[in-house]
C-alpha cells in the first residue's frame, strides 16, 4: 500500500467515532463505488459487536458499495437509529433507489427494531420514496420514533407514497397490538404541497402520538394547513410545530388557531413567513390567551410568526401575551404590513415590552419597518404639498396633517432652555391639550411619527430625522409631566429611550433626564 493511502487510511479512521452502541463515518466524505472502495467502512461495521447506531452521513454509496455495506447489516439486529442523510452527493437519480433498497432489505432481514431513520438531504424523488416504501411498512419500522427527510424532493407524489405507507405502518402493527407511535416527523422543503399534506394529515390523524412536526417549505396553501390542523387535534402530546414558510391565509390560520387551543402541550410554535394576515394573527393571540400554559420562554419555547402581513392584529397578539406570563414572541420587520395598502402603527409592539407582570422577550430579527402608504402619511404631503397627494390624503386627511404639525411643532423646536429660551413651550402644551382632549387624534399614529423624526424608528420612506435630540428631548420632558399627556404611552417611550442608540450619543444627559422623570411619574 503506497504512504499516502496509508495517510488517508489513518486520517479515515481518525475521524471515525464509536461509543454507546454507535458507529460514525460522518463527514468522511468518500467517494463510495465499489465494493473494494467500502471495504474499511464493512470492516469496522462486521466487527462491531451491539451496534445500535450507524452514521453514514457525508459520503457518497453507489449501488455496488451499498450493496456491500447492506451484506454486512444483515446480522446487525441490534441496530436502532440509522443517520442516512447525505449518502448520495453526485449520484445519479436512478442510482439512489437500489442502494436504498439493498439497505433497507438488510435491516428487515436483520429482525431490526428502529427507532430513527434519518433520509435528509438525499434528493430522490418519488422514486426514491418508493425504494424505501416497504421498509416502513415492515416490521422493522413498527417501532420508529422518529422519521426524518428533510430535503428529499419527494413532491405530492412522493407524499402520497409516504403517507400510504405510514398508515399501513401503523395498521399492521396496531394489529399486532404495539401500533407504531412516531414522534417526530420532519419533511421540510419537500414540495408536498397540498396532496402531499393532505395524504400526510390523514395518516398523522391515525398515529395520534406525534410530537414534533416539521414542514417548512413546501407549498402547502390554506386546504392543506387546514387538514393539518384537523389532524394535530389527534394528537395531543404535540409540543412543537414548525410550518414556516407555507402559505396560511385566514383561513388556515384560523383552522390552525381552533386546533392550538386543544393542544396544551405545545411549546414551539414557527408559522413565519406564512401569511397568516390580520385575522389569523388575531385568531393566533386568542388561542394563545386561552392558556397554552406550556408556551414559555425556554431554550427554544417561542412562537414565531416574523413576516406574515399581520398589522394591526400584533397589538392585539402582543397583549394576549402580556396577560401570559413568560412567552417570547419572535417577530421580523414584516409584521407591520396588512397586505392592501394600509399602514398600521408599530409603536403599540412597546406597550407590552414592560408589562411588571409579565416576562415578555420580543426579538426584532431585523429593524423595525413601517409602510407608508400616501393615503396615511401626511408626512409626504407636507414635504412637497400638491393637490393629488392632498387627495390620496383620504377624507381624514385635514385631521392627519394636524397630527404631522403636532408632532413637528413638538421636534423642530427653537435653537434656543426650557420656557425662556424655549418660547414654542406654550404653544406646544395648547396644541397637545386640544389634541388628545380630541376624540379624532389617534394616539398610536401620533407616537410613531414622534418616534420617526427622533431616528428612533425607521421608515420606508426617506424622512430625515433630527440630528441633534438635545432640545426634543427636553421639551418631551416637559410635555411628559402635563396633565393631558396619556400615561398609557409612557411603556412605548421608555422602550426606546431605554434601547441604546447612536442618536442619544449627543444627548445622554438630556435622555437619562427624561427616563428619570417617565420613571418617577
Amino acid at each position: 500500500m503506497a504512504s499516502e493511502d496509508i495517510s488517508q487510511l489513518a486520517d479515515s479512521l481518525a475521524k471515525t467515532q464509536v461509543g454507546g452502541g454507535e458507529l460514525s463515518f460522518k463527514g468522511w466524505g468518500k467517494k463510495l463505488n465499489t465494493a473494494e472502495a467500502a471495504a474499511e467502512i464493512i470492516k469496522q461495521i462486521e466487527e462491531f459487536e451491539g451496534l445500535q447506531a450507524l452514521r453514514l452521513e457525508g459520503n457518497t454509496i453507489g449501488v455496488e458499495a451499498a450493496q456491500a455495506i447492506a451484506k454486512c447489516l444483515a446480522n446487525k439486529k441490534d441496530l436502532e437509529n440509522c443517520h442516512w442523510s447525505d449518502m448520495f452527493t453526485g449520484r445519479l437519480r436512478s442510482e439512489i433507489p437500489p442502494a436504498l433498497i439493498s439497505l433497507g432489505d438488510a435491516v428487515k432481514n436483520a429482525g431490526a427494531q428502529l427507532k430513527l431513520l434519518d433520509l435528509s438531504d438525499n434528493a430522490f424523488g418519488p422514486d426514491g420514496v418508493s425504494s424505501f416504501e416497504t421498509l416502513l411498512k415492515s416490521q422493522a419500522c413498527y417501532s420508529l420514533r422518529e422519521l426524518r427527510l428533510n430535503n428529499c424532493g419527494m413532491g405530492t407524489g412522493g407524499g402520497k407514497i409516504l403517507a400510504a405507507a405510514l398508515s399501513e405502518c401503523h395498521s399492521k402493527s396496531r394489529a399486532l397490538g404495539r401500533p407504531l407511535a412516531l414522534k417526530v416527523f420532519i419533511a421540510g422543503r419537500n414540495r408536498l404541497e397540498n396532496e402531499g399534506a393532505i395524504a400526510l394529515a390523514d395518516a398523522f390523524k391515525s398515529i395520534g402520538t406525534l410530537e414534533e412536526v416539521h414542514m417548512p417549505q413546501n407549498g402547502i396553501n390554506h386546504e392543506g394547513i387546514t387538514a393539518l390542523a384537523k389532524a394535530f387535534t389527534d394528537n395531543r402530546r404535540l409540543r412543537v410545530i414548525n410550518l414556516n414558510d407555507n402559505t396560511f391565509s385566514e383561513e388556515g390560520a384560523i383552522a390552525m388557531a381552533e386546533t392550538l387551543r386543544t393542544l396544551q402541550n405545545i411549546e414551539y410554535i414557527n408559522f413565519g413567513d406564512c401569511l397568516v394576515r390580520s385575522k389569523g394573527a388575531q385568531a393566533i393571540a386568542e388561542a394563545v390567551e386561552s392558556g397554552l400554559c406550556k408556551l414559555k420562554v425556554r431554550m427554544k419555547s417561542s412562537l414565531r410568526l416574523s413576516s406574515c402581513w399581520m398589522g394591526g392584529a400584533i397589538c392585539f397578539l402582543l397583549s394576549a401575551c402580556r396577560r401570559n406570563r413568560g412567552y417570547c414572541v419572535t417577530l421580523s420587520k414584516d409584521v407591520a404590513y396588512v397586505g392592501r395598502g394600509r399602514r398600521e402603527p408599530v409603536s403599540s409592539f412597546c406597550l407590552c415590552l414592560r408589562a411588571p407582570s409579565v416576562t415578555l422577550v420580543v426579538k426584532f430579527r431585523t429593524c423595525i419597518t413601517i409602510p407608508v402608504n400616501p393615503q396615511l402619511d401626511a408626512s409626504i404631503f407636507m414635504a412637497s404639498p400638491s393637490a393629488d397627494k392632498l387627495r390620496n390624503l383620504g377624507p381624514k386627511g385635514i385631521q392627519l396633517i394636524v397630527q404631522q404639525v403636532i408632532v413637528v411643532v413638538v421636534i423642530l423646536v427653537p435653537k434656543t432652555s426650557l420656557i425662556v429660551r424655549f418660547p414654542s413651550v406654550p404653544i406646544v402644551d395648547a396644541l397637545l391639550q386640544k389634541a388628545f382632549n380630541s376624540s379624532d387624534f389617534q394616539h398610536d399614529i401620533f407616537i410613531t411619527a414622534l418616534l420617526v423624526y427622533m431616528g428612533l424608528l425607521k421608515s420606508e420612506e426617506k424622512i430625515k430625522a433630527i440630528g441633534n435630540l438635545m432640545e426634543p428631548l427636553m421639551v418631551l420632558n416637559h410635555v411628559v409631566q402635563q396633565t393631558y399627556f396619556p400615561r398609557n404611552l409612557f411603556p412605548i417611550l421608555l422602550a426606546f429611550l431605554e434601547k441604546p442608540s447612536h442618536v442619544f450619543e449627543n444627548c445622554i444627559s438630556a435622555q437619562r433626564c427624561l427616563l428619570q422623570t417617565i420613571q418617577e411619574l
